[in-house]
């Protein structure tokens, strides 16, 4: 439970959106996705949510830049560019001692399989297999990058990773051991290895037209998830700052005990407690639009808005999702979704999902609710507040 009010004082990301506020909002008012048939080797045309080239021309200037950085997997490069931005955009110092909380969902994923064909090829490893590896890295680097001396954590929860990341932030604050935290998540999924994995599960989209993915769309007959990549940073700081993008002035967490490692109940249990942990102190009538997890799947998407009808009843907020747009960026995405809710207080405009039926929100934006639920029954729901609003 928040004892103080969190200032939220910046927040980046790097994904197949762009790299600069002004590159998301204009793709988030565009009704068109970033998502593009994957090309090589283990791929068929499936479609994913890949960075555009000038970030990938960002991540190849960073490797050429250092050259111990030559050598770490993507997930770890995308965290140190969209790192980086975030405290620039909040005005922190290097050499300071603020917290680093990063969570991936995957981790080293590309890096790892090659180090492991290697391995069943010739019986023998790179003697940097272990440490670029190992999910702590990302945080370590991205705190070595930045010169920070506060305390750096990693951590995996599947897909509410960045905002279990989030939770830990706030917490560090809270408690008095940190007056300021960076903290987000990092994803970099895709490989054939990954994608065989989601199809495995019978998850993936098989859609072609407009949507490969159609996220929040009751009536579809399919699963169609898409994977993306990416990562997201927010800059965090205790109290009510005049600088702040948005206030954090609510938080919720719960579990569900699974019948299937990749399930949820139909009704959304563990989400409906989140929201409502979420809520403590505001009334769900104050709450103008829900940014939904939404992957994309026929039980996933069912059972959150089964969810949302719980906790609502029949005054439903504008919902809404990124995931059709995008793609799903596993343990990134509960910050990319929280990075939409913040561009729409800033901008007061409400971004809805194309094509879906419903009537255009235009109200005034004050208080929005966002989700993040992952494989093990975790969900996580955060409420923000318009800073001009407070």
């Amino acid at each position: 439970m928040l004892n103080q009010v969190i200032s939220l004082v910046s927040i980046a990301s790097l994904s197949p959106l762009g790299s600069e506020p002004e590159q998301v909002w204009k793709a988030y008012r565009s009704p068109e996705h970033r998502l593009h048939p994957l090309k090589g080797s283990g791929f068929s045309g499936d479609y994913a949510g890949k960075l555009p080239e000038q970030e990938t021309r960002l991540i190849h200037a960073l490797k050429e830049a250092h050259s111990a950085y030559r050598d770490l997997d993507p997930s770890v490069l995308y965290a140190i560019v969209a790192a980086r931005k975030a405290i620039k955009a909040a005005g922190w110092i290097s050499e300071s001692g603020f917290g680093v909380n990063i969570g991936s969902s995957r981790g080293a994923t590309g890096l790892f399989e090659q180090y492991h064909n290697t391995f069943i090829k010739t019986g023998s490893v790179r003697p940097q297999t272990s440490p670029s590896t190992t999910l702590g890295n990302i945080s370590s680097w991205v705190a070595q990058d930045l010169r920070t001396f506060g305390p750096a954590l990693s951590h995996s929860i599947t897909c509410s990773t960045a905002f279990h990341a989030l939770l830990n932030g706030i917490a560090w604050i809270q408690s008095g051991l940190a007056d300021r935290f960076l903290v987000g998540g990092s994803e970099a999924p895709l490989t054939a290895f990954t994608l065989a994995q989601m199809k495995a599960l019978k998850i993936y989209s098989r859609e072609g037209g407009a949507y490969p993915c159609r996220a929040m769309d009751l009536n579809k007959k399919n699963n169609t998830m898409v994977l993306g990549e990416g990562a997201a940073m927010a800059c965090l700081e205790a109290g009510r700052h005049k600088e702040a993008l948005a206030y954090i002035t609510g938080m919720g967490y719960a579990t569900e005990a699974l019948k299937h490692g990749a399930s949820m109940s139909p009704r959304g249990d563990c989400l409906e407690r989140s929201m409502q942990m979420a809520l403590r102190d505001i009334s769900p009538d104050e709450i103008d639009a829900v940014v939904m997890h939404c992957p994309g799947t026929l039980k996933g998407d069912r059972a959150e808005y089964a969810a949302i009808k719980s906790v609502f009843g029949s005054r439903l907020p504008a919902l809404t999702t990124n995931k059709w747009k995008l793609g799903h960026t596993l343990g990134t995405s509960g910050m990319l979704s929280l990075e939409l809710a913040v561009q729409m207080l800033l901008h007061q405009k409400f971004i809805g999902v194309p094509y879906l039926d419903g009537i255009p929100y235009e109200g005034r934006l004050k208080n929005i609710l966002i989700n993040a639920v992952g494989f093990g029954g975790n969900a996580v729901s955060i409420c923000i507040q318009s800073a001009d609003a407070a």
